[in-house]
């Protein structure tokens, strides 16, 4: 594994009901997990309307998402930048009856898979492609704490 410098910042512009160090203890397992070394990430909680401002002015979508995430050129590090909004957590939280804080570490998981390089489609096949695998896996490890 590459050298182990990492930057993980985590900033509460909206309430969110999951502790600092569960997210970058989140953060840090997929790191670990993808055999990441060298890594600057930046983990923003967004309120519904920063988010849907942010949604609005990056991909014309006006409505607040569950997450966004950019990775960001950096030679030889992993440089992300990734933002949860926690309003479209809980309700999706309460539509899959899981606890809010699952719904929030599910999205930092999923933020971080995206500055990785992962992707998925939209649609039904979102759920069984190799991206919502690798993510739920991370998930149960997580909150559930289940092995790999």
């Amino acid at each position: 594994m590459r050298q182990k410098t990492r930057d993980i910042r985590v900033e509460f512009v909206s309430g969110a009901r999951v502790s600092e160090a569960d997210v970058r203890s989140a953060v840090a397992a997929v790191l670990d997990g993808e055999q990441i070394g060298a890594a600057d990430m930046s983990m923003a909680f967004l309120s519904g309307q920063r988010m849907r401002a942010l949604n609005r002015r990056t991909f014309g979508r006006d409505c607040a998402t569950d997450v966004i995430a950019f990775a960001l050129p950096h030679p030889g590090r992993i440089v992300g930048d990734v933002y949860v909004c926690p309003s479209v957590a809980r309700r999706t939280a309460k539509q899959l009856r899981v606890a809010e804080q699952e719904e929030l570490i599910r999205l930092v998981v999923h933020g971080v898979l995206h500055v990785l390089g992962y992707d998925h489609p939209e649609g039904r096949e979102r759920t069984v492609s190799t991206m919502w695998r690798v993510q739920e896996r991370y998930v149960r490890g997580l909150v559930r704490g289940e092995g790999e």
